[in-house]
């Protein structure tokens, strides 16, 4: 799997951040109609509800390595729910919208950060709600209200303006200063082809690579552009770095050699310097010091560079990568270290934030025997919810113990089996 492509007169284009609004659909209006039929008088209000608006729906594409299509296209709007019609029919539900992203990429509230997706499985996920139907006059008949004239207006939809982050979901990161080798021993290992010249900055973009060892596959990433100040966005490190965040292991190349005239000692310092400024977390991350160019270099500088990986605890492997000398080794010890190692971090959605307690203003008042609590603050998080799921159901009940609703509907002596309305929404009181 190689993620380079090439666009107009031969430039890498790789796009790894997105923002885009996305808006689900409006939930249909209820109807206000009354039955009509011959030698039937006062048949009674027959509207039907309305349908539900559409979700935006995230799922994963794994033919998409790239979120190049959300800089063109920014707006994603559902379709909204029909209004409901006579006779008790029910408007048509709108069709959920599909977006499809590359494996492995994470979606945050633009306005908060709050991280509301990670799209690293196969299961799809709703990012925006659909708003409910409205309901039909046929709903408020009453013994004393015998001929409603009114209806209620569908729920709108959940909108959120949302930034997309990929990180690439690879077991093994190959990380070191620019020219060191990380692209040529990721094409000896796999069947990925990056580019490969004898000059800093060739690889201008992530590479992905399946190797495979007897039994045992594992994903390598290519992470380029990383040198001295990439924590602080000098060259390309700072658009990159954020890839190496999932991965379980990272091979740090260093060149033995000093052809070039750099210490190997100095540039592993520098890069996991940069690597704790990005993220502190990434300087727990486990490492193995491999010395390539050994072909060119005196035993001296790798005796030397070998004392210095005991020293600091990490494992040491020499390699030549332009003559497969130790490759194997390296990719067997490779193999041998990612069995002991969790899973790729996946990143667990948070959940919306409640306002304020100041903001969270209600009053209840009973209608027909009804309990109607208005809480316009409590519109987003009911859309928020999936009445299916046991967990969200309950999720929804800590928020009306915390915001004080349920304190003041015992207050009002509601009784087990009364209705309760909310945002629209209609359920039976249950002690």
């Amino acid at each position: 799997m190689l993620w380079v492509y090439f666009f107009g007169k031969g430039k890498p284009m790789f796009v790894d951040v997105a923002r885009i609004r996305i808006q689900a659909g409006r939930g249909g209006d209820g109807a206000v109609s009354f039955h009509r039929e011959k030698y039937v008088n006062a048949g009674g209000p027959d509207g039907g509800d309305g349908g539900k608006g559409g979700d935006i729906v995230f799922m994963v594409d794994d033919h998409l390595s790239t979120l190049l299509d959300f800089r063109y296209k920014r707006k994603y709007l559902a379709e909204n729910g029909e209004n409901g019609s006579k006779k008790r029919c029910t408007g048509k539900s709108a069709p959920d919208l599909v977006i499809k992203v590359p494996r492995g990429t994470l979606v945050k509230d633009a306005e908060t950060g709050r991280i509301m997706a990670d799209l690293s499985g196969d299961e799809p996920v709703i990012l925006a709600r659909g708003g409910r139907g409205g309901w039909g006059n046929s709903h408020f008949a009453t013994p004393t209200r015998q001929i409603p004239r009114f209806a209620k207006p569908g729920l709108s939809g959940e909108a959120f303006d949302v930034v997309l982050e990929l990180k690439l979901l690879a077991d093994v990161g190959l990380i070191g200063f620019p020219n060191v080798g990380k692209s040529t021993l990721l094409s000896v290992v796999s069947a990925a082809r990056p580019k490969i010249a004898n000059y800093p900055f060739t690889t201008l973009t992530p590479v992905l690579g399946v190797v495979r060892v007897d039994e045992q596959s594992f994903l390598m990433a290519d992470i380029p552009g990383l040198i001295e100040g990439a924590g602080d966005g000098v060259g390309l490190g700072h658009d990159f770095l954020r890839h190496v965040e999932r991965c379980r292991l990272l091979l740090h190349l260093v060149d033995v050699s000093g052809m070039e005239g750099r210490d190997p000692i100095e540039d592993y310092r520098v890069i996991c310097k940069e690597l704790i400024r990005f993220h502190p977390d990434l300087a727990k991350r486990p490492q193995i010091l491999v010395a390539n160019k050994a072909d060119l270099a005196k035993k001296e500088q790798i005796d030397t560079l070998a004392q210095f990986a005991k020293e600091e605890g990490l494992p040491f492997f020499c390699i030549s990568a332009a003559t497969h000398t130790g490759v194997r080794e390296l990719m067997q010890g490779v193999a041998a270290r990612l069995a002991t190692l969790p899973p790729i971090l996946e990143y667990q959605a948070e959940p919306l934030p409640l306002p304020a307690v100041e903001e969270r203003r209600f009053t209840v008042t009973v209608e027909d025997g009804i309990y109607r609590v208005d809480a316009p603050w409590l519109e987003p998080v009911l859309g928020s919810v999936n009445m299916d799921d046991y967990e969200s159901l309950q999720y929804f009940q800590r928020v009306l113990h915390r915001s004080g609703i349920i304190d003041k509907l015992e207050e009002m002596q509601i009784k087990e089996g009364d209705t309760v309305e909310i945002c629209g929404f209609c359920f039976d009181y249950v002690v």
